[in-house]
């Protein structure tokens, strides 16, 4: 071999990598694609030298262009695909071929795995070093798509969710912890962050968060442990694992309850805070012995989700503002009305929201506090020390309150004191579990409360539950069933017609098509008819007389116009009128 020649030869350039992006500058692109004019791209160019900010973020924040014109220009000028992250079939063994951290740095997604090519969804399509870190972390050639940059990280949270993750820290558990749980052990590791169960349950809750769940089961089986998540209403399964890991569960979140960990025959409640991605989330434990050992159930609320104001909860405006005229009153009784999980303490803290904490004395009573507001006295009810929602109550008039907050009525002795203080001047805000707005009165005369009390101190019943919301995304027009045609026919009126819609699943919305929930509400006010008929307790001239105020105002008739604005399925619409029927044309 001739060494003179081969030290004299020159190095051979590296071969740029295929399908590597030409490198260009954005303005200019935009500009040749006449999607900005030279006159923006200067304007932009200023204001970055002053704001120091990327290109493409100062036109889409100044309006001068959206985001899917600007991939969409890059992808014509590159030659590239431009992708819909929210309708795109996404493969969960694909996508998981990038670490979530460096999908995370690069703002990028594998959509596809075509053998030699991997195609993946950038957010800045002109970005060299993402595509050749991209390239060196995946050891494969990569093809670029364009796609809009806020969708990427809607994509990240729903994509990279913690299942497998959980899956393999509740494995890691079973062989630690073998047949029987050593309590001993268990106790002493409180606070240690690398602790099994510590990690385990950190990834539950980091997965439901990401899915937006309102509450995390964990139920023993015969044959394993089950964990769920509520999402929009609807459960869905976690994980599965060995049932002798729920035991080890169990007693953790005991431990961060601050309950009994050595009894495991009676029911359980508590509370505690964790720190979940800056956000302090507020969990409400209840755990239930079981055929197979402890089930326990966690509501989480997160505390850092601001609260909701009147005009966001979706009431129609009309009853909006018959509400408003309600709570602007110095005194009597506003009762928020339905089942468990239909919303009724965030329309109640929405209309807290109302009130003037800085000239009125606000105080609440609640098991739990379930969301902290400045300028208010909030107090914990706690049954162990026989501070009771009576007992409390009987204190808090005493303090000279003008609104009181009671977290429900849910007995005699507390309706009572309530509706005393309604009568004495006090505007007092509660909740009850009852099936419609007209049913309420009758439900606290079978709780024993005088007529003459109801009669005088109830001024409005708000009734409500909660419908799933159709996914915009996969939302088309859905032809009824027989059993849905026929609702249909007894709710609507002569010639008017309806063109429902429903989801059929995309990735978005997890295949449910669903996204999201609204409530639907009825408003009924009491007026010197309905007060006569409650104070006789005649349920019968009561009934027809509200029906008569409530006439095409009721939750079902709520429930209609989604349907027909295409927000929601007939099938939710439909479980709402079953579930407090229609009773317009009810004699």
């Amino acid at each position: 071999m001739n060494m003179a020649a081969s030290a004299s030869a020159a190095p051979e350039a590296p071969r740029p990598a295929p399908g590597r992006p030409e490198k260009l500058r954005l303005g200019d692109v935009l500009v040749q694609q006449r999607l900005i004019s030279q006159e923006q791209l200067q304007q932009t160019l200023d204001l970055q030298r002053t704001t120091g900010k990327k290109m493409g973020r100062l036109l889409i924040e100044t309006g001068i262009i959206t985001e899917e014109l600007l991939a969409n220009g890059l992808a014509r000028q590159l030659r590239i695909p431009f992708v819909n992250l929210k309708t795109f079939p996404f493969r969960a063994d694909v996508v998981k071929l990038l670490p979530e951290s460096a999908a995370r740095r690069f703002k990028a997604l594998v959509l596809e795995d075509k053998g030699d090519t991997l195609l993946v969804a950038l957010g800045d399509p002109l970005d060299l070093f993402a595509f050749d870190e991209l390239t060196r972390i995946l050891k494969r050639n990569v093809a670029i798509a364009a796609v809009p940059e806020s969708g990427l990280a809607l994509a990240f949270d729903r994509l990279y969710r913690r299942t497998e993750e959980i899956s393999g820290l509740a494995r890691a558990l079973e062989k630690d912890i073998g047949d029987a749980v050593d309590f001993g052990e268990l106790s002493a590791s409180v606070g240690l962050e690398g602790a099994p169960v510590v990690r385990l349950l950190q990834s539950l809750f980091e997965d439901a968060m990401q899915v937006g769940a309102s509450d995390v089961h964990i139920e023993p089986q015969e044959d394993g442990l089950q964990v769920r998540v509520r999402v929009d209403g609807v459960l869905q399964t976690q994980t599965k694992a060995d049932k002798r890991i729920g035991a080890a569960l169990a007693q953790r979140l005991k431990l961060m309850a601050g309950l009994d960990i050595s009894e495991k025959r009676l029911p359980q409640d508590g509370r505690f805070s964790v720190r979940i991605k800056d956000n302090t989330i507020d969990v409400r434990l209840s755990t239930l012995p079981t055929a197979y050992g402890e089930a326990a159930v966690m509501r989480l609320l997160n505390q850092g989700g601001g609260m909701r104001r009147l005009d966001s909860i979706g009431m129609p405006d009309g009853m909006l503002k018959r509400f408003r005229e309600v709570l602007g009153r110095s005194a009597g009784m506003v009762l928020v009305t339905g089942p468990t999980g239909s919303g009724k303490t965030t329309t109640l803290y929405a209309a807290l929201a109302e009130i003037n904490a800085t000239e009125l004395k606000v105080i609440t009573v609640e098991d739990p506090i379930e969301y902290r507001l400045p300028g208010l006295s909030q107090v914990q009810v706690n049954d162990k020390i026989d501070l009771t929602f009576a007992r409390v109550l009987r204190a808090v008039l005493r303090q000279d309150p003008d609104v009181v907050l009671v977290g429900e009525m849910r007995d005699a002795e507390t309706a009572e004191i309530g509706m005393r203080a309604a009568i004495t001047g006090h505007l007092v805000l509660s909740t009850l579990h009852t099936r419609d707005a007209m049913s309420t009165p009758f439900r606290l005369l079978d709780m024993g409360v005088p007529p003459f009390m109801v009669s005088t101190s109830l001024q409005a019943v708000i009734a409500q539950r909660l419908v799933r919301l159709n996914c915009k995304e996969c939302a088309a027009p859905h032809h009824p069933t027989p059993q849905e045609r026929s609702w249909l026919d007894t709710m609507l009126e002569a010639g008017d017609t309806v063109t429902p819609k429903r989801g059929m699943g995309c990735s978005a919305c997890n295949g449910t098509g669903y996204s999201g929930r609204q409530g639907v509400y009825e408003l009924l006010e009491m007026d010197a008819e309905l007060t006569q008929a409650a104070s006789r307790s005649d349920p019968a001239s009561f009934m027809r007389t509200a029906r008569e105020r409530m006439k095409g105002h009721t939750m079902a008739f709520h429930a209609l116009d989604l349907v027909r604005q295409g927000r929601t399925s007939m099938a939710e619409a439909l479980r709402v009128g079953f579930d407090v029927g229609d009773s317009d044309d009810e004699d």
